[in-house]
């Protein structure tokens, strides 16, 4: 079985994109814990820019140091600094400063659900950028019913106050970026390797955020210990796994087919939190989790021809 084999069938996608999904999620409380080990405060924007400068930096170096290990040709290729200087500033550099910066303006509840919203934008994208993938009455439902599960799931956290302003905009800004970063390395991963788009959109991205966290901090602000240590390390290998995962699947799928998983990694998120934070886990989590699923398979039924929506 070739690579486009497994992650064009229908049980690889949904291994791949669950896996994937389930990785990021698990970020939400390690990154918690990371802040408490290393006592970054919430206020603290250029100690966590900082930090995830790090984290995709090693990111970056472990998937180098691994496909290298594997004698897999990992050399830079000059002519393709500017695709990867675009990915990496969408992917990587802009999605996480607005999110940082964002989050401190709102709040946790706010910030898991509006995280939701990268699916939308991806569809949408992909709606006027590929005749193929225009937006339908299932894509439309699939979505409305993924998104009302991220609210389940995340409603139990936090009051039953919504607001929007500042940082609500920035959360948003930040999922405009990651899924225009996302688009940008499907287009990319034509012209090179998955791992090797992975590997080095990180790394140019990872410099923009240490660059900017040690303007504010200094260059090595954190005092490591192992346990501390080991976290970073977790954290860089779950970014790497699940780019690379995920930079597979819109790869080889379209861009609207598959979207609607990352409904799962705020709903991972609640639930890997409230087992490794000792947090009450809701039955609405339960419930969320039931609606992302309807809405991954809504999305992914055959649609007739007559339900699509004309382009605009």
């Amino acid at each position: 079985m070739t690579t486009k084999d497994f992650f064009t069938h229908p049980l690889g996608i949904a291994v791949s994109a669950a896996a994937a999904t389930l990785l990021w999620g698990s970020a939400f409380p390690f990154i918690k814990l990371s802040y408490i080990s290393l006592d970054i405060k919430p206020e603290e924007m250029g100690e966590q820019m900082l930090f995830a400068g790090y984290r995709f930096l090693l990111a970056g170096l472990l998937i180098l140091f691994m496909f290298l290990l594997l004698k897999r040709n990992m050399k830079f290729r000059p002519e393709t600094t500017k695709s990867l200087l675009k990915i990496g500033l969408f992917q990587t550099f802009l999605q996480y400063v607005l999110f940082y910066i964002g989050l401190s303006y709102s709040t946790g509840i706010q910030g898991s659900i509006i995280a939701g919203t990268t699916s939308f934008f991806q569809i949408l994208l992909a709606h006027f950028l590929y005749p193929d993938d225009r937006m339908s009455r299932l894509k439309v439902a699939g979505l409305m019913v993924g998104f009302t599960g991220v609210i389940f799931a995340n409603w139990p956290n936090g009051d039953y106050e919504i607001s929007f302003g500042i940082g609500e905009i920035l959360l948003m800004g930040a999922m405009m970026a990651g899924a225009y970063g996302n688009i940008l390395a499907k287009q990319g991963s034509g012209k090179m390797e998955v791992i090797y788009l992975t590997a080095y959109q990180m790394i140019l991205g990872s410099l923009g955020l240490i660059a900017i966290g040690a303007f504010s901090v200094g260059i090595a602000p954190f005092d490591f210990d192992l346990k501390s240590g080991l976290m970073l390390l977790y954290l860089a290998f779950l970014s790497a796994a699940g780019f690379i995962l995920w930079n597979n699947v819109m790869k080889f799928n379209q861009v609207g087919k598959v979207s609607l998983y990352l409904f799962l990694v705020p709903v991972f998120g609640v639930i890997l939190s409230s087992i490794l934070l000792d947090e009450l886990l809701h039955y609405f989590v339960i419930a969320g989790l039931i609606f992302v699923v309807v809405g991954i398979v809504l999305v992914n039924r055959p649609a007739r021809k007559r339900n699509s929506l004309p382009a605009e």
